[in-house]
């Protein structure tokens, strides 16, 4: 058994190998003594009995795991299929033979090798999973049958009945050790099987790589003898070429096969969806009959559910290229040539007049490409089809060119027409290019350049022809009448409408964007010259950060703003609009939501930008100690944000009145809260504000409002008569509510009148102005009719005594005195 723990090692060591091939740092001596075993030590006399039967359980549960059956047995099938795999490619392609395979089959390879590497991945953790505990018991079983041999070699005072305790237990660990022996030689094989086959996956894909960067290399450079000097292939060489094309081509349906079986899930959403669209069409072409009779359907919207089956495969097409990019490049051909037709049959009708005869030219020029297969077998036979492809391309694209000279197509379709006018004399200077680089021998620059325009152009076309089908689709079921009816689609069904618009154009643009570099080998050195870019680390004292963790940061704290507002947006409209809860409820759930999307956005964002658990207790601590000195302010006016939307003395809609401001709350924010005052006005209030100060909200349980109009009468005028003038003025004003019921008081004697009250209440709080007036109104009216008087204000001057006169020496004389 001397070798049973170094085979445990050496299994421990194999299971973990992929972790252990990353780069990690030292472990410090804290980590280096804890990883260390524990030798072992005599067992405690005092606790022979115990350890024993513990160590008694683990030994028996050993021989039980030892006689089930060995897991690894279901993995050996699949790393004999990922071993055949290798060999197939690795036989048919030396390193030196890659350098002369065309660049697509080269990436096609490229996608296998991968492939392999991820499903050896997925592997290599099954088998970890599944010896790890009979690798974990091995070492277990060793390390206490050690302990026990201590204790029996120093029996001195050990009872002779423990003894043969001991004895009995260092047989029972033996012989569990034994049984296991058996499954941790044949796991062990299957380990040094992987890790050789890991070295092939890794060679073999680094000879892959290596081919692509010489070819990439080779674009400048010539590869072949000038047109002229071509000498025609021998038979020996059309026989290995023809042995080549059908070894690739083999080698090609297998990946196919392999891939199917490997991504099942992914088949069975792709497969789901296709389904899915069966009745959706079907449906759609039975709408479409029954709507183009009277006109009320859309040219292009027509055209799409009219050809179900040309729909359909277009987009099975689309979606396979969105969640199968990593697919084999032979089966992503198949099917962007089984949509050839149905990107012409559903292209919209507006777009002859700006694309002409441009969709018919890409297509077959596709077509035709797609069809040099055939000529793999003779290098002078590609060449020269490849040169015949260029001369039709050039000649194509001239006719169609002339043509729209001739039409006026330069004055009729603007700017769109003049970007495809630059575009097509492009594309013609790069044929031209290519035609010059096969004449004189760079086949490798003549090929790639005809390919790369001509896949361009129809991936581009079937981009544009799916995107439209798609918008049309989508137009048609939110313009649904029975989606009217709910006020979230009819409400915002336009915008939504416009904003996937603007997204499936830029999901097209950055799609044809990155399969045009790829295509003109651009790719690869652009990504090479970004990753690069992006990883390069820049210290600020312990902590290091890189531009694309700057950029990953940025980009999720976008993502996590819109997400905030978009829940918020669409939960206020369901909730306040779509469910019977209180008023106020769906305002604060709304408001909580976005809070909390935004913090997970932000916690997500941090871990994009590299930080750490302990790092970010770090930055959180900094941050308290910042809110402790500077911002108490603003973290006052957060935390009364939330005490407003928990306990809800105001909502979004009442009217309020704080200090000086009157006005109605449009918006309860993270910090503010806006009011719009009557005026007009917008005033932002601190949350803290309105929790400490009196705050008056005349909306909160009810919008009922009081109004209360004072009326003084002439001394001299019936009372009783005036009182049941008010109360029937009051009663028979629209908008004046019945419970509670109108009040007409005799208030008191006043200077100049007697003194009347009527209180009438009203429900409708938005226009109590307006009843107001209309009641003051009536009671002057009725007044009138009546004859009685509302008296001026009076004021009675009593005069008791004057001053006398002085004599005015000026006036007539006195008469004479008797």
């Amino acid at each position: 058994m001397h070798w049973l723990r170094p085979a445990v090692l050496f299994l421990a060591a194999t299971c973990c190998h992929a972790a252990h091939a990353q780069a990690t740092p030292p472990p410090t001596p804290a980590a280096a003594a804890q990883s260390t075993p524990t030798p072992p030590e005599p067992v405690d006399s005092a606790l022979i009995v115990i350890r024993a039967d513990t160590d008694e359980r683990l030994a028996i549960s050993a021989i039980e795991l030892a006689g089930q059956p060995d897991p690894t047995a279901a993995l050996a099938p699949t790393l004999e299929a990922i071993t055949r795999s290798v060999d197939q490619r690795s036989q048919a392609l030396s390193p030196v033979q890659l350098r002369r395979v065309p660049i697509i089959r080269l990436e096609s390879l490229d996608r296998h090798w991968k492939f392999d590497s991820k499903r050896f991945a997925r592997w290599r953790d099954a088998l970890q999973t599944a010896t790890e505990p009979y690798a974990a018991d091995a070492a277990e079983l060793a390390r206490r049958r050690a302990s026990w041999q201590l204790t029996r070699q120093h029996p001195t005072d050990i009872p002779p009945v423990l003894l043969s305790r001991i004895d009995a237990l260092i047989t029972l660990l033996t012989r569990a050790e034994q049984a296991l022996a058996g499954p941790l030689s044949r796991q062990m094989e299957l380990g040094a099987r992987a890790n050789a086959l890991e070295a092939r996956l890794q060679s073999g894909h680094a000879a892959v790589t290596d081919a692509i960067t010489y070819l990439d290399h080779q674009l400048l450079q010539l590869d072949a003898p000038p047109l002229w000097q071509a000498e025609v292939d021998s038979p020996d060489q059309r026989a290995a070429a023809s042995d080549a094309l059908s070894s690739g081509l083999q080698i090609e349906l297998e990946f196919s096969r392999a891939y199917v079986g490997e991504h099942r899930r992914t088949q069975f959403l792709f497969h789901a969806i296709q389904v899915l669209l069966i009745p959706l069409l079907i449906w759609g072409w039975h709408y479409s009959r029954r709507m183009s009779a009277n006109g009320s359907i859309e040219a292009a919207t027509q055209r799409v559910l009219a050809r179900p089956v040309s729909t359909w495969l277009l987009l099975s097409t689309i979606v396979m290229l969105v969640i199968e990019p990593d697919a084999p490049l032979l089966t992503l051909q198949i099917g962007m040539l089984f949509a050839l037709v149905s990107v012409l049959r559903l292209l919209p009708p507006g777009s002859r007049r700006l694309l002409g005869y441009w969709p018919l030219v890409a297509s077959l020029l596709y077509l035709l490409g797609g069809l040099g297969i055939v000529f793999l077998s003779s290098n002078i036979a590609f060449r020269y089809y490849t040169l015949a492809l260029t001369v039709t391309a050039m000649l194509l694209t001239g006719l169609v060119q002339w043509q729209a000279y001739r039409s006026g197509h330069t004055r009729a379709t603007g700017r769109a027409g003049q970007a495809l006018r630059m575009a097509a004399w492009g594309a013609q200077g790069l044929f031209a290019v290519s035609l010059l680089a096969n004449v004189v021998g760079n086949l490798t620059l003549a090929e790639m350049l005809t390919s790369a325009i001509i896949d361009s152009a129809y991936f581009g076309l079937l981009l544009y022809v799916g995107i439209a089908a798609l918008l049309s689709l989508l137009h048609l079921l939110l313009s649904r009448p029975s989606l009217a009816r709910y006020r979230l689609a009819r409400d915002h069904a336009p915008p939504l409408l416009a904003l996937l618009r603007r997204l499936g154009i830029f999901a097209a643009v950055v799609g044809w964007v990155v399969y045009a570099m790829d295509s003109f080998r651009i790719l690869r050195p652009t990504y090479t010259v970004l990753s690069s870019l992006l990883s390069y680390e820049f210290s600020i004292g312990e902590f290091s950060l890189s531009l694309g963790q700057v950029l990953a940061f940025i980009a999720a704290i976008t993502i996590a703003f819109w997400s905030a507002r978009i829940t918020r947006l669409l939960l206020q409209d369901v909730l306040q609009h779509g469910t019977s809860i209180s008023r106020g409820i769906g305002n604060s759930i709304a408001s909580l939501a976005s809070y909390a999307v935004l913090m997970l956005g932000l916690i997500i964002a941090l871990s994009a930008a590299g930080f750490k658990g302990s790092q970010l207790a770090l930055l959180f601590g900094a941050l308290g100690v910042g809110i402790g000195f500077g911002l108490q302010n603003v973290v006052n006016n957060f935390v009364s944000g939330l005490i407003l939307m928990f306990e809800r003395p105001i909502q979004p809609g009442d009217v309020v009145e704080v200090g000086t401001i009157n006005g109605r709350v449009r918006d309860i924010g993270m910090r503010s809260t806006r009011i719009k005052t009557f005026d007009g006005a917008d005033v932002v209030v601190p949350n803290g504000t309105l929790l400490s100060e009196p705050l008056v909200n005349w909306t909160l349980l009810d919008r009922n409002r009081r109004i209360e109009v004072n009326v003084g009468v002439a001394y001299g005028s019936n009372p009783q008569q005036v009182l049941e003038l008010l109360s029937n003025c009051a009663k028979q004003t629209p908008s004046v509510a019945n419970e509670p019921p109108v009040a007409a008081l005799f208030v008191g004697f006043g200077a100049s009148s007697l003194d009347f009250s009527v209180r009438a209440w009203t429900r409708d709080y938005d226009n109590w102005l307006s009843v107001r007036s209309e009641l003051i109104s009536r009671i002057h009216a009725a007044l009138q009719d009546a004859g009685i008087d509302i008296p001026y204000p009076q004021q009675d001057v009593h005069v008791r005594s004057l001053p006398k006169a002085p004599p005015d020496a000026s006036g007539p004389p006195l008469p004479p005195t008797a």
